[in-house]
């Protein structure tokens, strides 16, 4: 054991959420674990670390979005040495991140693990140059598949897994609203400007968690497989939000809605 006191324990357990926008939508998983661990630094926060010779900040990440991949909704777990307010640390690890990476929530964890809760995505799909008209067909003959076998190569191999399975709803969304909504979300991501003077096809997907995990691309996939739909540009992907999935209705909610019920004692620091 190495030699010292112990770190000092965790006493206060926090969960975010948080964004990747814009250009940073391109950095990895890694990039955004480095990045935050120096907001930690610079807000100065009091973290909670692990035991043994290479100590490191007690944070647990969970449904990472994929590299590439723009996120309303991306969410981690962290453990602090003192209390903590959750408004004032959201504010100065915001301050601490670069654009694009932005902290939209801090709450106090209730118990329950918070994996758990994320079972569903929401995702918007934007394909220029595709016709809306022609995307719903396409939509309706994934839909009406009873399975859309699709490869992917994983660490492990080529994998071949059932795209229908984990898609729980699949619509076109109105033009005019996505596009607000959007420009609201990212005014610089790929397919935003001039789609009032190019089609512009605008998807909306909401995919049970699985495993393997069915990803956005693997509907893309699936939706080339079964009716031939081929963007002739990259499609511009953005998680809209993840958490529990309401089964009756398909929708998907607030994985940190109990949470705020926690309420400030007033003798939180940083």
């Amino acid at each position: 054991m190495p030699e010292g006191p112990p770190p000092a324990p965790a006493v206060q357990k926090l969960r975010l959420r948080y964004t990747k926008r814009g250009r940073l939508r391109f950095t990895s998983h890694r990039d955004f674990q480095r990045a935050f661990e120096r907001a930690l630094r610079r807000a100065d926060v009091p973290m909670a670390y692990s035991a043994g010779f290479t100590p490191h900040p007690k944070v647990s990440y969970a449904g990472a979005a994929p590299t590439g991949v723009a996120s309303e909704a991306e969410y981690l777990e962290m453990s602090v040495a003192r209390r903590c307010d959750p408004a004032q640390l959201r504010t100065l690890l915001d301050e601490s991140l670069p654009p694009g990476l932005d902290v939209l929530d801090v709450v106090e964890a209730a118990p329950g693990n918070l994996a758990e809760r994320l079972q569903a995505s929401v995702w918007e799909i934007r394909l220029p140059e595709i016709e809306p008209a022609d995307a719903a067909k396409a939509v309706d003959t994934f839909l009406a598949a009873p399975s859309v076998e699709v490869d992917r190569m994983t660490k492990n191999g080529l994998r071949t897994f059932d795209a229908r399975a984990a898609v729980v709803a699949f619509t076109i969304a109105d033009p005019a609203a996505a596009e607000t909504a959007h420009h609201e979300i990212d005014a610089g991501h790929p397919g935003v400007d001039g789609l009032a003077d190019r089609p512009c096809a605008i998807l909306r997907l909401v995919v049970r968690h699985t495993t393997p995990a069915v990803r956005p691309d693997d509907v893309l996939s699936g939706l080339r497989l079964v009716a031939d739909l081929a963007p002739p540009v990259p499609a511009a992907v953005t998680r809209l939000a993840q958490g529990p999935l309401d089964t009756a209705t398909g929708a998907v909610t607030d994985p940190l809605a109990p949470e705020h019920a926690v309420t400030s004692t007033g003798n939180e620091e940083l």
